[in-house]
Formats: structure tokens, C-alpha cells, sequence
């Protein structure tokens, strides 16, 4: 996530999925920090939320979730959701959102 607010919002979202059954038990849930190029210095600032799963019909189940966490929400940081080296950013909350998600990130 980038933009004002987005370590909160980030946990926000890790809390939402860890509260869905469904996710909860289809996909395993944890904080990735990548490695930073050489020469850069790190912050405390949270990096990426991992979600590993085991098949396309949990990147349903999961648009499904993030589309009603994100409703939920006052602010709107851009979102870059990745899977299988397919990713899509999602800026706001419009209607075909979900769709969108479920088309991209299954793409092979």
C-alpha cells in the first residue's frame, strides 16, 4: 500500500482477512519484508502482506474480502496485489473492482 496512512491501513486489512473464516482457513497470512537494495536504509514502515494459497478460487474468496474491508474505509491507498508474477493496482473502490481483481491475478 503507498499513501497517507498506509502502515494502518495495511494492518487493518491483515485484521479484516484474519477475521474471515473462509481466507483463515485457505491461506496462510504473514508479514514479507523484502530485501532493500544495497545502500538504502530500511524504516519501520510495514512492506508487503503475504497471503499463500492454493488455488484461483481462493483470489475470489479473498477480492471478495478485500472489496468489503475496503468499503469499510474513510482513506484510499493504492494497492498493488500481486500473484503468480501477475499483479494489479487498485486505487479506490469502484463497482467492477472485485471482477477486476479475480481477471488479473488470474491471468497464467
Amino acid at each position: 500500500m503507498v499513501g497517507q496512512g498506509a502502515d494502518e491501513e495495511l494492518r487493518s486489512l491483515r485484521s479484516w482477512l484474519l477475521e474471515s473464516p473462509e481466507v483463515r482457513r485457505h491461506a496462510k497470512i504473514s508479514w514479507e519484508n523484502p530485501a532493500l537494495p544495497a545502500g538504502t536504509m530500511g524504516t519501520d514502515a510495514l512492506s508487503v502482506l503475504q497471503l499463500a494459497t492454493d488455488n484461483v478460487w481462493q483470489i475470489a474468496t479473498f477480492s471478495i474480502s478485500y472489496a468489503a474491508w475496503r468499503k469499510t474505509r474513510t482513506r484510499s491507498p493504492r494497492v498493488t496485489l500481486e500473484y503468480n508474477g501477475n499483479s494489479v493496482i487498485i486505487e479506490g473502490c469502484d463497482p467492477e473492482m472485485v471482477e477486476r481483481i479475480i481477471r488479473s491475478l488470474s491471468e497464467e
